[in-house]
């Protein structure tokens, strides 16, 4: 199949094929082609060139991109998109004044989610995560990574892990799954969280490993919820078994879960909204991704990453949008990229590298996705016409998203 899209304003993130990430400075550099063509020959990115230098190559389907601009797809490095129901009571919790700390000390939260989706079949949470999984593609991304962690059960966390097995079998964008059966103590151990801990590195992960269902595994190192101790040895037994360690650290607390992870050759740390300067010390000159999440800061009013000065360091930082029921219901990478120029002062270029090229790298996914690169996947999203590439973050609630390929195939 040889698709051709022509008439395309822009040509946005074009890279070489050695870059598997940007850091720092280089994170500001976005190349461009004008008023170009793309080819994409059965699923891959073929060829593209300036509309001066016609291709001549056959084509099975042309399409005209009527002076939009094209972007690579989204890449989503973070989400807990597999859940049951929804939260909304805890919504109005928050705005009578309660924290994120005692909605969770009151039994709500993550144990409220354990609740639910105990109760729901395979068949209705992965009908409840294919809706979202559409809405997600037609925003524009292409590549998910869905955390597992509403469980907490060994039973309930291998059925969450064979939702997402299940979507990566039936969707159309490129999917990875993380065990984060630590992502707090099950309701039954509260008060022995050491046997809970037991439980997750004895029986949990070699559960998880004996169907391959994980790709990664995750630990909520945070105040009030698991130690760099207990942390550290969850990473360890999931290494037994080929599990590469993300972490979500330092979003209630500077934690030593950032250090922790890098010690363990984690591909990303997450969260990040209560860094220091020995986190970000930490993670410089290392293969570790400091990933952020601005719409969890933004839904729970909390402060925001501080992503000039990790920049400033010289780290590359990707951006995610931790789809999930309590604290970020919504996976619009467009709204992240915004916040994260509105509210964290990132650049238009360097929110759009953050988003795509950076959290395809927290994904180990950079070789093949993430930018427009002769040979990666053909994922790629039309816009309408636009006057400037800074016009995508700044109308921050336009649709401007016409239409999305994933794999030279339109999707949406």
């Amino acid at each position: 199949m040889k698709l051709l899209v022509t008439n395309i304003a822009r040509i946005v993130g074009l890279r070489p094929a050695d870059t598997e990430r940007v850091c720092g400075a280089a994170m500001a550099e976005l190349p461009e082609l004008e008023n170009a063509w793309l080819l994409a020959v059965d699923g891959r990115i073929a060829a593209y060139g300036p509309m001066t230098e016609p291709c001549t190559e056959p084509a099975d389907r042309t399409v005209d991109a009527e002076g939009g601009m094209l972007f690579p797809s989204f890449c989503d490095s973070h989400t807990h998109l597999v859940y049951a129901g929804s939260r909304e009571q805890e919504f109005l919790d928050k705005i009578n004044g309660l924290s994120y700390e005692e909605i969770a000390k009151r039994g709500g939260g993550i144990l409220n989610s354990a609740d639910r989706l105990h109760e729901t079949s395979e068949n209705e949470l992965y009908a409840q995560a294919m809706e979202r999984v559409r809405e997600i593609v037609a925003m524009g991304t292409g590549c998910v990574e869905i955390k597992s962690g509403y469980g907490l059960t060994t039973e309930d966390e291998l059925k969450m892990l064979r939702v997402i097995r299940r979507i990566r079998e039936t969707a159309p964008l490129e999917v990875r799954a993380t065990f984060l059966g630590a992502h707090a103590v099950a309701r039954g151990y509260v008060g022995r969280q050491a046997e809970y801990v037991d439980l997750v590195c004895r029986e949990m992960i070699p559960a998880v490993a004996r169907e391959g269902l994980a790709d990664f595994v995750d630990v909520f190192c945070d105040q009030g919820f698991f130690t760099v101790e207990e942390t550290e040895r969850i990473m360890r037994a999931g290494a037994e078994y080929g599990l590469v360690p993300k972490i979500h650290a330092n979003e209630l607390a500077v934690s030593g879960g950032v250090q922790a992870g890098v010690r363990h050759g984690a591909l990303s740390v997450d969260h990040l909204e209560r860094m220091d300067e020995a986190a970000i010390e930490a993670l410089r000159g290392t293969r570790t991704m400091p990933t952020m999440l601005p719409g969890a800061a933004f839904f729970l009013g909390m402060s925001y990453p501080p992503a000039r000065e990790m920049i400033a360091a010289g780290l590359g930082v990707a951006l995610a949008s931790d789809y999930n029921p309590g604290s970020s219901p919504s996976g619009n990478m467009k709204t992240v990229v915004s916040l994260a120029c509105i509210r964290m002062r990132m650049t238009p270029a360097e929110a759009i590298n953050a988003a795509t090229l950076n959290s395809a790298y927290a994904m180990g996914l950079s070789r093949d996705f993430g930018s427009i690169t002769v040979g990666k996947v053909a994922n790629f999203f039309l816009t309408k016409p636009m006057p400037s590439v800074a016009f995508f973050p700044y109308a921050y609630t336009t649709p401007v998203i016409r239409r999305v390929f994933l794999r030279g195939q339109e999707v949406a």
